[in-house]
């Protein structure tokens, strides 16, 4: 833990999506160690709050705005170090009923948004190297029903930021995707309350029913794909770019 700490000491740390979720965890686990935080995000209140406990700046807008972004950027004045993309949204949809604005909202903002986040911060992060990490999902490798959106939108973001890497390499700058599978976060516990509904079941049910699929037999904690993140912005993963961890307990039991 010690060579993490002082990896992250005093890096200045853009964060997306940092209200909730693995992005919130994410800020409290890298303020722990020491980084210097730009929360960005919606959720007002509850941005306020992350930045009030990790003692960061808080840039409420939204990724899918440019002049929302260019506030963010503005926030870093001048200097990046890290950049976790952690905003996201989702949508029950499947291939035959995909709505034309739903594909639209998830990729505006699981994509697209993301993407111009990352192109923002690549001058700052030029100057003397730095790591993004960009949080995608298993389902990119392995849609379940209901995330046809979802689950291209994320095979996108992990197509992008391999990209990243490939080109910017050369300027010491390192970009990797973590993919998780379940987290208990309000996006997951907002899908089992829609999946409960639709099954005359309650969301702990449906989470019980996940678990069972899982070889480790549980969900993981938003803090333990922060612990992802952590590392591959660390030193300690210095090598390392242009892959994806994926943090899935295993995956499904054969």
């Amino acid at each position: 833990m010690g060579a993490i700490m002082s990896a992250l000491k005093g890096k200045r740390t853009l964060i997306t999506g940092a209200a909730t979720g693995m992005g919130r965890a994410t800020a409290e686990r890298f303020a722990k160690e020491g980084a210097e935080l730009i929360l960005f995000g919606l959720g007002g209140e509850a941005l306020d709050e992350v930045a009030a406990k990790t003692d960061g700046v808080a840039v409420h807008g939204d990724v899918t705005q440019k002049v929302d972004i260019q506030a963010a950027i503005k926030a870093c004045e001048g200097r990046l170090d890290i950049l976790i993309g952690a905003a996201g949204v989702i949508f029950d949809d499947d291939p035959e009923t995909i709505d034309d604005e739903v594909w639209d909202k998830t990729f505006a903002v699981n994509t697209t948004g993301a993407m111009r986040i990352c192109r923002a911060a690549i001058p700052l992060l030029k100057k003397q190297g730095g790591a993004i990490v960009n949080i995608a999902s298993v389902a990119a490798q392995n849609s379940g029903p209901g995330m046809a959106s979802y689950a291209a939108s994320k095979s996108a973001l992990i197509t992008y930021t391999k990209s990243i890497a490939n080109a910017h390499g050369p300027d010491g700058i390192r970009a990797n995707v973590v993919l998780p599978g379940w987290v208990r976060t309000p996006m997951s516990e907002m899908e089992m309350a829609q999946l409960a509904k639709t099954r005359g079941t309650n969301p702990e049910e449906e989470f019980e029913k996940i678990r069972q699929t899982i070889c480790l037999r549980r969900i993981a904690g938003a803090d333990e794909i922060a612990a992802c993140c952590l590392f591959l912005a660390s030193d300690e993963a210095s090598f390392i770019s242009g892959t994806q961890l994926v943090a899935d307990g295993g995956g499904r039991k054969k």
